[in-house]
């Protein structure tokens, strides 16, 4: 853990390439639920968990002017494990409505804010508890918006994967692959874990200040 300097610019690209790598949440650890039974067990253990990472994709579009019909997933993690919820699964859109709405399940992630606008557009209901990461490092003295990459590197002195090729991937998909479970998993637990660790560090630094 390197802690968080004030007002200091993010790591470079070339700084986070030296990085030993970001081990994140195994395929084992990630569920997709598929029926009514599944989808009720991973609200359970989202809402039990009350603080989860946080985040959706949806089918990139490559045509001018085209309007995304997304988001095609959504993505919570614990820290024990993650659940990839797909938009297209009728039995789980009341649940995952259900946890958008939920003002007793703060979701935290990074750049959500075009997330916000996409959930509104799809499901007509507003994202309730939300906290978006990059304001919370804006509020520690960086300028630009981090991003997970750089957060990591921060606090953790690691190097956080993320594939381009994943990132464009289809996600509308019925059966996504191994690949791209992970990205999204492990999307939302980076951002757990940075969130838990960044409320650790500014609370020794507030006891160690006496504040």
């Amino acid at each position: 853990m390197t802690g968080v300097p004030p007002r200091r610019p993010a790591p470079s690209k070339d700084e986070i390439a030296r990085l030993p790598v970001f081990e994140g949440l195994p395929l084992d650890r990630v569920r997709v639920p598929a029926t009514r039974g599944e989808f009720a067990a991973a609200t359970s253990a989202i809402e039990a968990a009350g603080v989860v990472g946080f985040d959706t994709e949806s089918k990139p579009l490559f045509d001018v002017g085209a309007v995304s019909d997304g988001p095609h997933i959504a993505q919570f993690a614990t820290i024990d494990e993650a659940f990839v919820f797909q938009v297209h699964r009728d039995e789980g859109l009341p649940f995952l409505i259900g946890l958008l709405q939920s003002p007793d399940v703060l979701k935290v992630g990074f750049g959500l804010r075009s997330d916000l606008q996409h959930i509104r557009a799809k499901f007509g209901v507003e994202l309730r508890a939300v906290l978006d990461l990059n304001d919370a490092f804006r509020d520690e003295g960086f300028r630009a918006s981090t991003g997970v990459r750089a957060a990591v590197a921060i606090l953790f002195g690691r190097r956080f994967l993320k594939s381009k090729r994943q990132t464009t991937s289809n996600w509308a998909l019925p059966r996504l692959d191994e690949k791209q479970l992970l990205y999204a998993a492990n999307d939302a637990y980076a951002a757990l874990c940075v969130h838990r660790e960044l409320r650790r560090v500014i609370a020794a630094r507030d006891a160690a200040s006496g504040a």
